[in-house]
């Protein structure tokens, strides 16, 4: 029986890196920006989604923003796996677009609410 803690994997040593590489400071930096601006974003456009048109809050508006919450859930699970290390880097670009998604949904939520380009 071969030991599996000396295979080398056709390298010329043991292989013990990460399997997908450490992460760089840079990179953590653009993470915490672009995840807190979409937060930030998301829980404004959650708000005036029950405040801004009247205070009764209309249903479309709350069906905005229960889809936006909708669709940040599927993220922040992407985005918890890919923390983990179950997903692989490609998938980064991923969670990138779904959260440029949200944002362009936020800000057409937004104008809907407050009733720009409506005559």
């Amino acid at each position: 029986m071969d030991d599996f803690s000396t295979r080398t994997y056709g390298t010329s040593g043991l292989d013990n890196r990460p399997l997908f590489g450490e992460t760089s400071a840079r990179d953590r930096i653009i993470n915490l920006i672009v995840g807190g601006l979409t937060s930030l974003l998301v829980l404004v456009t959650v708000i005036s989604s029950f405040v801004i048109p009247s205070v009764p809050p209309k249903p479309l508006n709350i069906f905005f923003a229960v889809c936006i919450i909708m669709i940040c859930a599927s993220a922040m699970v992407l985005i918890f796996w890919y923390r983990q290390g179950d997903l692989e880097p490609k998938f980064r670009n991923l969670i990138y677009y779904m959260l440029c998604s949200i944002v362009m949904l936020c800000i057409c939520a937004n104008l809907y609410f407050h009733g720009v380009g409506s005559k």
